[in-house]
């Protein structure tokens, strides 16, 4: 069994017992998650699809952890010009184990 959910502005196909990082929620670690915005469901190959989204299901999630992705350096450089910026980006990032999903 598995969906296809939206959370944090992403669409993600998940499992039970799945780990899943995803952008920065506002949720403390240990603290248990409920999104109800599933697009679809596959149960043994019987297939809901939501029109947005499919009433009455919800996924279940437990927050594990907050950590920082990879660093993402920006370079800019004009030619001839002798201008050259160098910036890095983190982006924060949520680790949620999924417990359980309702159809």
């Amino acid at each position: 069994m598995y969906a296809i959910v939206n959370i944090a502005g992403q669409q993600f196909k998940v499992q039970k017992d799945q780990e899943v990082i995803v952008h920065r929620l506002d949720a403390q670690e240990g603290k248990k998650l409920e999104f109800n915005d599933v697009v679809l469901i596959d149960n043994e190959g019987k297939i809901k699809v939501g029109a947005p989204t499919v009433k009455g299901a919800s996924v279940s999630a437990k927050v594990l952890s907050h950590l920082r992705g990879d660093k993402v350096i920006i370079f800019k450089k004009k030619r001839r010009k002798g201008y050259q910026k160098q910036t890095g980006h983190r982006q924060d990032l949520t680790k949620i184990q999924i417990e359980s999903i309702q159809a």
